[in-house]
């Protein structure tokens, strides 16, 4: 089927972007392909974020605003899980072909979700994709880098099949990782369209600071059940990176804590024992789904 033939619908959760969302739907009011509905959600804002919202489904009717209590705090991972269920709850266009988990803070090219949708018409086991983060650094798009299988959060389209099959987003940090692992254990396939980029200008993990950013993706992986082993190994290498003992140090704190305070893992067994299964057949070289 031609990609232009295919439905397609948005949910977009955001919170005080009065700054970055009319870049956002500028960018997304000029797709090639349009999406058959778009619904944005305003997870409390305090700003014009929810006035901003109101004014353009006044204007397009493929637009949609859903206002949610300000919870009087920011829920890393979770707020955003739930703010995407409130706006799955509202879709009223039932035929889709994708659905896309995207952020408010992004601007991307006219064919963005043409070019998307392609790749998914090409392999038919793709089941998550979507296009790279870019970071504008001192004037300079920098890319952020991510293994091939990973599609960054701010940026996820889902094949309906395979969001059938994944059931439903896990509402806490690591999300953005088991929806993956729940699709590869099933079967799929999940890849980063490296020649698509989008811009993302507000940069992941500056919402928690940097200490709180990486302690925030320790606890992260915490969560998804990460090996010990590969998590003692990956804050090894990631010595090697600016912040060099800080990034570290604050990613094993996330990851330590976790069971210290016995946070809740992912409720389901089989899932984390896939991962682990497939992080240890990295660490020895053997085929997984980092190749």
């Amino acid at each position: 089927m031609n990609a232009r033939n295919r439905k397609y619908v948005v949910i977009t959760p955001v919170r005080n972007e009065e700054s970055f969302l009319p870049a956002t739907i500028e960018s997304m009011i000029c797709q090639t392909i349009l999406p058959q509905e778009w619904v944005i959600v305003d997870d409390g804002s305090k700003d014009n974020t929810g006035k901003i919202i109101d004014d353009c489904a006044k204007r397009y009717p493929w637009i949609r605003a859903v206002h949610r209590h300000d919870r009087g705090f920011r829920k890393s991972g979770g707020g955003v899980v739930e703010a995407f269920n409130d706006g799955y709850r509202s879709l009223t266009c039932k035929g889709w072909d994708f659905i896309a988990k995207f952020d408010g803070d992004l601007t991307f090219e006219p064919d963005y979700f043409e070019k998307c949708i392609e790749e998914f018409e090409i392999d038919f086991r793709l089941g998550v994709g979507g296009g790279v983060i870019c970071n504008m650094v001192d004037g300079i798009k920098q890319v952020e880098e991510a293994p091939r299988f990973h599609v960054r959060g701010a940026t996820k389209i889902y094949r309906k099949a395979c969001w059938d099959g994944i059931g439903s987003l896990w509402p806490a940090p690591g999300w953005d990782t088991m929806d993956e692992v729940k699709a590869n254990s099933l079967g799929w396939t999940t890849k980063s369209f490296r020649q698509l980029q989008l811009t993302h200008h507000r940069p992941t993990g500056t919402a928690d600071g940097l200490w709180g950013g990486f302690v925030k993706y320790g606890r992260a992986n915490y969560i998804c059940g990460y090996h010990p082993l590969f998590m003692l190994l990956k804050c090894l290498r990631r010595l090697k990176q600016k912040p060099h003992v800080l990034g570290s140090l604050a990613l094993l704190y996330g990851y330590v804590t976790g069971y210290l305070s016995r946070v809740p893992q992912v409720a389901d067994p089989m899932a984390i024992k896939y991962l682990r299964r497939q992080q240890i057949n990295r660490l020895l070289g053997r085929p997984s789904i980092w190749q």
